[in-house]
């Protein structure tokens, strides 16, 4: 920030990342001040403008640059910032601490925890101070013996195919105990909150916000036409749906020629939709109870939402750098059942894989409760001219007479919107989607039947189904 920069934002007025001190300013004063900005979202302490916004200078600014330093080693534990620096500020010199974002520890002064709330610096109530501890990683959640719990909550059978695949001959008793997923306490083994997370029988009982909530959207917001996924059970089962959720309502390319031959795309990398969800499992703050993991698909974009700011010293501005894990049990374990390769502490890799399309890079946003990354599905290259007007095939974009359909059910309207075709039968969706089980086919058809979109024609063997509005009456 220049110089002209710092006289406007004098004047605007103090906010949360800053603020400013008259030059005799005692060091426990500059102490409070600094320390409450660490805890929150850093910012700028001046030295040398009145509280009511007049540029006053220093006149010793080595003085106060030394009191400065002196009030940053007297918290605790010392908090480590660039040097203060002068600048000129209307023909008079200031003295400026840049306190950066995304500290590393939860600071005290005087045996206080204190946070920036407007332009106050005020003390942290216990449940927030014991949030910030974990969300910086002074405290582990994830080792945290769960109350209520005994190993007869964990799934042995998990525990024990999880042990089977670990280098030598481990018990699933002592695998768990190495990864503290099991302590011993007060005398006996229980399991710790990675362990429910992991490899427990009913993990929501115990954590009731570890979970992920998957919806289509059938436009560009929020809206009644949707479908909607409650993913719960253990963390792997939870990516695993997540997977075939995306799967299943990811859009695709379709193209279907006189052959009958269908070629498709997903409308993101389904590489990097993945590695949000595994980054967003591994890394939530899973001691916010109250919300879950948001997985929603609109029609022109993905968005992951977690719960928790970002860990420890990862900040918007360093997060394709940075690396910190806030549930390294958790990472690890995910590591040992092979999600690795999908993991990454980055966010580099997603970044990549969008380039590699020609798609635009994700998008990043601290929310008031956590933390959202936004895929976007614009094409960067228009599509090929049709050969003629017959070969022109419509697409939906997700919805269909305005009603939200799955990519499977675009499929089937494709197909009965091709010249010269009438009519599909179970048999003739399974071929465009063959990877689909046969149930999911007839439920899919039978969904578009539900919704007024097609009729069912005939019974059992000799069944097929017609647009709806092909009917003549």
């Amino acid at each position: 920030m220049n110089a002209d920069d710092l006289a406007e934002s004098i004047k605007t007025g103090r906010t949360e990342r800053l603020d400013w001190l008259v030059e005799g300013a005692a060091v426990e004063t500059i102490a409070a001040s600094l320390a409450a900005m660490a805890n929150t979202f850093g910012g700028m302490l001046l030295l040398g403008v009145s509280l009511n916004n007049a540029v006053l200078g220093v006149r010793d600014p080595a003085a106060v640059i030394d009191r400065v330093l002196q009030a940053a080693l007297a918290i605790e534990p010392a908090l480590i910032i660039p040097l203060p620096v002068t600048a000129q500020v209307a023909g008079k010199t200031v003295i400026v601490a840049r306190i950066p974002p995304g500290m590393p520890h939860v600071y005290s002064f005087d045996g206080r925890f204190l946070v920036r709330q407007g332009v106050d610096n005020k003390p942290l109530k216990p449940r927030d101070l014991r949030r910030l501890l974990i969300q910086r990683g002074e405290v582990s959640f994830e080792t945290e013996v769960v109350y209520g719990a005994s190993l007869d909550d964990i799934d042995w059978n998990r525990a024990k195919a999880y042990a089977a695949n670990l280098p030598g001959e481990t018990s699933p008793e002592t695998a768990l105990l190495r990864r503290a997923c099991i302590v011993r306490h007060e005398g006996r083994l229980r399991p710790t909150n990675a362990g429910i997370l992991l490899f427990g029988k009913e993990p929501q009982r115990f954590l009731r916000g570890a979970a992920i909530t998957a919806v289509r959207f059938a436009g560009e917001t929020m809206s009644d036409s949707f479908n909607r996924e409650d993913i719960t059970g253990t963390l792997p089962d939870q990516i695993r749906r997540a997977e075939t959720f995306l799967h299943d309502h990811l859009r695709k390319g379709v193209s279907i020629g006189k052959t009958m031959a269908r070629a498709e795309s997903y409308e993101y990398p389904m590489e990097a939709a993945r590695e949000l969800v595994v980054n967003a499992v591994a890394h939530r703050d899973y001691s916010i109870s109250g919300d879950e993991i948001r997985l929603f698909l609109f029609r022109d974009r993905l968005e992951v939402t977690s719960p928790g700011g970002l860990p420890g010293p990862v900040t918007i501005d360093n997060i394709k750098d940075e690396r910190f894990s806030r549930n390294p049990v958790i990472v690890q374990v995910l590591s040992d059942m092979g999600f690795i390769e999908r993991l990454g502490y980055g966010v580099d890799r997603v970044i990549a894989l969008m380039r590699e399309v020609r798609l635009r890079d994700p998008e990043f946003a601290e929310t008031a409760g956590g933390f959202r990354v936004m895929l976007f599905n614009q094409m960067i290259e228009p599509p090929p001219p049709p050969e003629s007007p017959h070969d022109t095939q419509p697409r939906f974009d997700g919805t269909y007479q305005g009603l939200a359909i799955n990519p499977r059910q675009e499929a089937a309207l494709i197909y009965l919107h091709a010249p010269g075709t009438t009519r599909i039968t179970n048999s003739d969706l399974q071929g465009l989607c063959p990877d689909v089980h046969p149930e999911t086919i007839r439920r899919d058809l039978a969904d578009l039947v539900t919704k007024d979109i097609l009729r069912k024609m005939g019974e059992k063997r000799g069944s097929y189904y017609i647009l709806k509005s092909d009917i003549v009456t």
